[in-house]
């Protein structure tokens, strides 16, 4: 592991800001980290409000998009919400069907089936609104690149509103609307919503146009919470304020699906982690194992017992998702270590064989292993498929960019993409993509990098200081928990290798001459046991976290890594 401390804030800004928020430097430290510099910006930060987020009319094709499902409500069209197969995609469809469904009846919900039609809008979905009737598509979650489909669907005399947050390419799709905030051309203010996110700003605007106030759609924000969360986009100006009280509705009120997952996993009060771990997986194993349609039935369920019986199957999903994925992660280490590809720059492996739903869970796996730029491809169809994903700080977008010579479509984000091949081209793909990591991929990022916000002493490490740090939540990309590292930390003798396999690492630690210990544990470090045995003195990086066991709570040291006091 590669420690980074972030640099130092500007002194003077950071305490007079301590001042002013009568809390101690570390906080006001951590505040000006984030940006936060003046007291009016800490009051939003600490206490968002709904009315700061932006007027929807101020996104490109907004207006247009309004007019288009009005005319469509007022000459009784109908209508098809359409949308990916993945958490952000089926959340999507949920929010803007039971919204428009409050008030029009003539609404239909379509999923691409993941292996048949593959990812964004399909033919067949689009002959599917033909044989039905419809003439308007809602694309939600993807779109941005469809201009071939959406040619095709202006033939059938069928019209496109297009909502997504994907980079767009050189050319925009000739819809009736298209709203992406990552249009070059489009000013909207905040540029990182998920595409449920954009769905609500549509969702938004209609009321706004209906007479309803942002009141009327807090119900819809659990959803808009989720795909945050599982979508991994920056948790930062309206992704917080909409991450912030869709936790709120998730805990107090949730819909009736998302009710039937959290009595599934008996689980109290949920975090935007739990939601991350808990929640996402389960309607991402829908899509995975079966059908994406089973996740929007769940989430647009109101009757409690058929949404238990729903939740249950996608349970069952979940586990299949599991073992699958573990099964395939053993296969591609086997390949890499087969292939002697341990020091490459990268990691691509296929076979014929895996299953489809999985292989982006198993590219993140095999990161954890080789932290590499990583590809995992299976076939789909007479094509090959992949997902790939990155190491902090590596555009993995750009780079299969640079590999278009060899790839039929491709889309995604700097983190994670997906992309399908002609199987003829693998090979050269495999090579091309070896060659631009290697020449483009810096030498600091080939190992895993802790990010330190803050070095403290232990003594620091308080409850109110923990109650102000949770504070700083709803956590995620650029509004990470906060890690601090410690110096001059010993163990007391007790500690030990916990779990059933002993990968696990518990200890209690003190600093310097004070004999205050603090609980601490380090999950899959159990071999750091000699680091800390015979009185040694470590430095530790960690979370700080709370321990809840037999009814009592306590604070407790989460470690990131250790190293050796020199």
């Amino acid at each position: 592991m590669r420690w980074t401390l972030k640099p130092e804030p500007n002194p003077i800004i950071t305490s007079n800001l301590a001042q002013e928020l009568g809390v101690d430097f570390t906080i006001a430290k951590l505040l000006v980290q984030r940006g936060i510099e003046t007291f009016e910006q800490a009051k939003s930060f600490f206490r968002p409000s709904l009315e700061n987020l932006h007027n929807p009319f101020l996104m490109k094709d907004m207006n247009l998009a309004v007019k288009r499902i009005e005319s469509a409500i007022k000459n009784g069209e109908n209508i098809l919400v359409f949308g990916d197969y993945d958490v952000d995609g089926t959340t999507s469809v949920s929010l803007m069907a039971s919204y428009l469904k409050t008030f029009y009846p003539n609404v239909a919900t379509y999923i691409p089936d993941r292996y048949a039609e593959g990812y964004g809008v399909s033919y067949q979905g689009i002959d599917y609104a033909e044989d039905n009737d419809i003439s308007l598509i809602i694309a939600l979650d993807c779109g941005i690149k469809a201009i071939d489909k959406v040619a095709y669907a202006t033939k059938k005399g069928i019209d496109f509103i297009i909502c997504d947050h994907h980079r767009p390419g050189n050319e925009i799709p000739d819809a009736v609307a298209v709203l992406d905030p990552k249009r070059t051309d489009c000013s909207y203010p905040y540029k990182e919503l998920c595409g449920c996110g954009v769905g609500f700003k549509l969702i938004q605007a209609l009321a706004e146009k209906r007479g309803q106030t942002i009141d009327d759609l807090v119900e819809y924000l659990d959803l808009v919470a989720v795909a945050i969360a599982a979508d991994i986009v920056p948790i930062t100006g309206e992704n917080r304020i909409l991450a912030y009280f869709g936790l709120q509705v998730i805990n107090e009120s949730p819909r009736t699906g998302i009710k039937a997952m959290i009595h599934q996993v008996k689980k109290e009060e949920l975090t935007i982690t739990d939601v991350v771990f808990i929640i996402a997986p389960r309607i991402n194993a829908a899509g995975r194992i079966k059908h994406g349609n089973y996740a929007v039935e769940l989430l647009t369920e109101i009757d409690f017992d058929t949404a238990i019986k729903f939740a249950a199957e996608i349970e069952q999903n979940n586990t299949d998702r599991k073992e699958l994925d573990k099964s395939i992660t053993i296969e591609a280490l086997q390949q890499i270590e087969e292939n002697n590809e341990q020091q490459s720059f990268s990691t691509v492996v296929y076979s014929e064989n895996w299953h489809k739903g999985v292989i982006g869970i198993v590219a993140s796996r095999l990161i954890e292993t080789y932290y590499k730029p990583t590809l995992v491809f299976t076939k789909s169809g007479d094509k090959l498929a992949a997902s790939a994903r990155s190491v902090k700080g590596f555009d993995v977008y750009e780079a299969l960019e640079e590999c278009s010579e060899f790839i039929e479509q491709f889309g995604g984000h700097k983190y994670a993409a997906g992309l399908t091949i002609k199987e003829e081209n693998y090979l050269n793909f495999k090579q091309k993509f070896e060659e631009v990591v290697k020449n483009s991929l810096p030498e600091e990022l080939r190992t895993p990098e802790i990010s330190i916000d803050a070095e403290i002493s232990l003594s620091e490490v308080t409850p109110k200081f923990f109650r102000i740090i949770n504070q700083l939540s709803p956590f995620g990309p650029q509004n990470m928990k906060p890690t601090f590292c410690s110096a001059g930390l010993r163990d007391n003798g007790y500690g030990k290798k916990v779990g059933a396999d002993e990968t696990h690492l518990k200890l209690n630690i003190f600093e310097g001459s004070n004999q205050t210990t603090y609980n601490a544990i380090g999950f899959s470090m159990g071999n750091k046991i000699d680091l800390i045995q015979h009185g040694k003195p470590f430095k530790a990086a960690y979370n700080i976290d709370e321990n809840h066991w037999n009814g009592n709570t306590s604070l407790q040291l989460l470690l990131k890594d250790l190293q050796e006091e020199m």
